[in-house]
């Protein structure tokens, strides 16, 4: 009789132990990147849940995915099927890690012309990437050059110069990085560049035309002339190559039919990182003003449900403390995007 009430009393003392130490695996705590799921790699893991919250309904939930694209839970999905379709056919060009370098203009050089000559040098360990646009499809691995704070625009062949015309006299910033045709950059070490030169006495006159330099209308320009851009006028900004700096990359410009279902943020960082990749900084963007989300892995999400019509994305560099990263004025970006259903 004895050993029996000592077997119940027993029974009785773990029963009430469960009940006050549930199973660990049964909650989750939040990681560096805000990920909930049940899922170890945190390298692949969105920022936030956004099932509930009424700023995604009005413009999509938060799409982030890693390299392979596997779901890991409600909320987060693969990146678009046309894309994993091409990244299947490009053999091992995802796993490239392209390297730049410029030839022209060299950092601190002084131009005397409003045209200025880009050329760069392609290295890096390439598994078959070499910019070229299909003339079929109009897409291909290019180069994002972008000018000041001014949108990026493609180039896509190198064995030309990429002339920027009509550029202002003043100090000038100059970024480059690599990218595949959907517009997702590459992120390994070497691919990003940056410089500085300066525009003296250039005779810039926005009034006129914008030419090659074979003297052809750029809306008559053949396949021969050089890529080029008439970019507006903007100056350098104090910006400071040591101290952390956001790119903005994408979105830009207009968004059609299938490719207006899914629309990607992506972006590049230098001296920054972020607190899913153990660092201390976020990205935070909003669209159309409203609540601002955080992105806490250096990758790119894809956000949903844009309505047609003209939407604002802005990206900015925020700190451990949510307030914004100077550099410049370049860590704050907006873009204007249209979509056309």
């Amino acid at each position: 009789m004895k050993l029996t009430k000592i077997f119940v009393f027993l029974i009785a003392l773990t029963i009430l132990a469960a009940c006050r130490n549930p199973d660990p695996e049964g909650s989750h705590s939040i990681n560096p990147g805000g990920y909930t799921g049940a899922n170890n790699n945190t390298q692949s893991k969105s920022s936030t849940d956004h099932s509930s919250d009424d700023s995604s309904k009005r413009y999509g939930a938060v799409n982030q995915v890693d390299a392979v694209g596997e779901e890991h839970h409600s909320g987060e999905v693969s990146r678009p099927q046309n894309i994993a379709d091409m990244m299947a056919q490009r053999g091992e060009q995802d796993k490239a890690a392209p390297t730049l370098k410029f030839i022209e203009p060299q950092n601190g050089a002084t131009v005397g012309s409003s045209t200025v000559k880009v050329k760069l040098e392609l290295g890096g360990d390439l598994k078959g990437y070499q910019p070229m646009k299909d003339m079929t499809t109009q897409m291909g691995n290019h180069i994002h050059i972008i000018l000041d704070n001014q949108p990026y625009e493609a180039h896509y062949n190198l064995a030309q110069a990429f002339e920027l015309r009509n550029v202002a006299d003043g100090e000038h910033t100059l970024r480059v990085f690599p990218s595949r045709p959907w517009h997702e950059s590459y992120k390994n070490s070497g691919a990003f560049q940056m410089i500085r030169f300066t525009v003296k006495n250039g005779g810039g006159d926005a009034s006129k035309p914008t030419t090659t330099n074979a003297n052809q209308m750029m809306s008559n320009a053949n396949a021969a002339a050089p890529e080029a851009k008439d970019m507006p006028k903007s100056t350098a900004g104090a910006v400071d190559i040591t101290k952390p700096l956001l790119t903005y990359s994408r979105p830009k410009g207009e968004y059609k039919g299938a490719d207006a279902e899914n629309i990607m943020i992506d972006f590049w960082l230098i001296n920054a990182k972020l607190v899913g990749d153990g660092g201390e900084y976020h990205v935070r963007y909003s669209v159309d003003g409203g609540e601002a989300k955080m992105i806490d892995k250096w990758q790119p999400i894809w956000v949903s449900g844009f309505g047609e019509g003209k939407h604002a994305v802005k990206l900015e560099l925020v700190g451990k403390d949510g307030n914004l990263v100077d550099n410049g004025g370049y860590n704050s970006t907006t873009r204007e995007i249209t979509v056309i259903k």
